[in-house]
């Protein structure tokens, strides 16, 4: 597996485009107004994530904002992911944010719903939820191709934009069609990054589902993964994470080892080299909500 950075600022839209699997790295911004607290958080990830993701507003909780923190990744020489959700901004807000994003150089953009206010720290808060997904995809496509806003409003300058979706891996039932996807494809998503699924079995036939529908040679497919930390939290997410999947003989592998996170990355890193075998995936997406010194391990672990 060659997981070497390329150079140049759209060294990860390349490698997406040439399907040269690559292993993306999530952090979340930190509860901070000083820009080295998130340096400190990124600088691990310096020299192997092919791009890091920048939560926005992860768990309906407020962090230093997603896209100056894009800005100073740029400024580190990490190739950003900008996330961006609908939830907090309206449609004229996030136009704003997407021409920021790209008069900053930022390219990569994640574009999502967003968690309801109501699982996070300040539930009292009214979500906006003025567009969805797709169409906030739509508008960053259109900007990009266009020149235009969606009222035909020509904008300024270039985007250079390298758009991606989220998508939940499932076991797919007789006659099940990926028809969400394919309308985020549609609109002009370019990559997915998926939820948690740490079964081959499952990405295998979820993406043989997506490959006859024509899909994976209109996208590249991220499989997000986790280094677990233990039986009991892998239990955990499988059942309390919306769209988590942990097959049960890894959860088993976990309950019997004396070091259960030196086991976690371990498993992980094995789990990445089973998915670049896989035809269709394109690469690996790693999150470790409140483990982040866990994720340069894993990458580190895949390249020996």
């Amino acid at each position: 597996m060659n997981d070497q950075p390329l150079t140049g600022p759209t060294s990860f839209a390349e490698r997406m485009q040439a399907r040269r699997f690559a292993v993306t790295a999530e952090i979340t911004p930190p509860v901070s107004c000083d820009a080295d607290d998130l340096r400190r958080k990124a600088a691990p990830l310096m020299g192997l994530a092919a791009a890091v993701n920048l939560t926005d507003g992860a768990g309906a909780r407020a962090t230093m904002s997603a896209l100056a923190a894009a800005q100073i990744l740029l400024g580190m020489g990490i190739e950003p992911i900008l996330q961006l959700t609908c939830r907090d901004k309206n449609r004229i807000a996030l136009q704003g944010e997407l021409m920021g994003a790209a008069a900053l150089g930022v390219r990569n953009l994640l574009m999502l719903t967003g968690d309801d206010p109501k699982a996070g720290d300040q539930p009292e808060t009214k979500p906006v939820f003025d567009i969805n997904s797709g169409t906030l995809i739509e508008t960053a496509r259109r900007l990009r191709d266009d020149g235009t806003l969606p009222t035909g409003r020509n904008v300024g300058g270039k985007a250079a934009f390298f758009l991606g979706a989220a998508d939940a891996p499932i076991d797919p039932p007789a006659g099940w069609q990926p028809n969400a996807l394919a309308a985020k494809v549609n609109s002009g998503a370019q990559f997915v990054q998926t939820q948690f699924c740490m079964d081959a079995g499952i990405v295998r036939r979820y993406v043989e589902v997506l490959r006859r529908a024509g899909l994976t040679d209109r996208l590249a497919i991220l499989i997000g993964v986790t280094p677990l930390r233990s039986a009991k939290s892998a239990a955990w997410m499988k059942s309390q994470l919306f769209g988590t999947i942990i097959s049960d003989a890894l959860i088993k592998r976990m309950e019997d080892v004396a070091d259960p996170q030196r086991e976690g990355v371990r498993i992980c890193a094995e789990y990445i080299e089973e998915l670049s075998t896989i035809p269709g995936i394109a690469g690996a997406h790693v999150m470790a909500p409140g483990n982040d010194a866990a994720i340069p391990e894993v990458i580190k672990a895949v390249r020996q």
